[in-house]
């Protein structure tokens, strides 16, 4: 996963949690970067086709934009089930969201082997606490 997966990502999310577009600066305080990086991927990822910015309602998702968010939550929740419940470590989201930039599909491919991934996956993904439904952990705080 690379840097635009995890922007169609956040986009994904929150374009759930919302029910309609996503705004920059929601956008910009999930990724935890500033409104202008926020725009300059955004424009990015309109070049290539995974989005589309409508200038004070947000941007939204093609139909390729949400292949690939769903593609990147899948492999987030491989990442942070496979740290939570196999691996056991405490810090398993902090651990998820440093890996998930530079997990590739292969070693992702070969970590869902480990999990027995549930097949509803990504939709096991619960954006409001950014959390896979699927992990056999309770979180205290999955805000952090």
């Amino acid at each position: 996963m690379n840097t635009a997966d995890q922007y169609l990502k956040a986009i994904y999310l929150i374009q759930e949690m919302e029910d309609g577009p996503a705004a920059t600066g929601a956008l910009a305080d999930m990724l935890d970067v500033s409104p202008a990086s926020a725009n300059e991927m955004i424009g990015k990822l309109e070049d290539r086709g995974f989005a589309e910015h409508e200038k004070y309602k947000g941007v939204t998702l093609t139909d390729e934009g949400i292949v690939r968010a769903r593609d990147a939550i899948q492999t987030y929740c491989i990442i942070e089930r496979f740290l939570a419940n196999v691996l056991d470590v405490d810090d398993f989201r902090g651990e998820a969201r440093e890996l998930e930039a530079v997990i590739d599909d292969t070693v992702a491919e070969r970590l869902d082997t480990i999990i027995n991934r549930n097949p509803n996956c990504p939709d096991c993904f619960d954006a409001e606490s950014d959390a896979c439904r699927e992990l056999e952990v309770e979180c205290e705080n999955p805000a952090d």
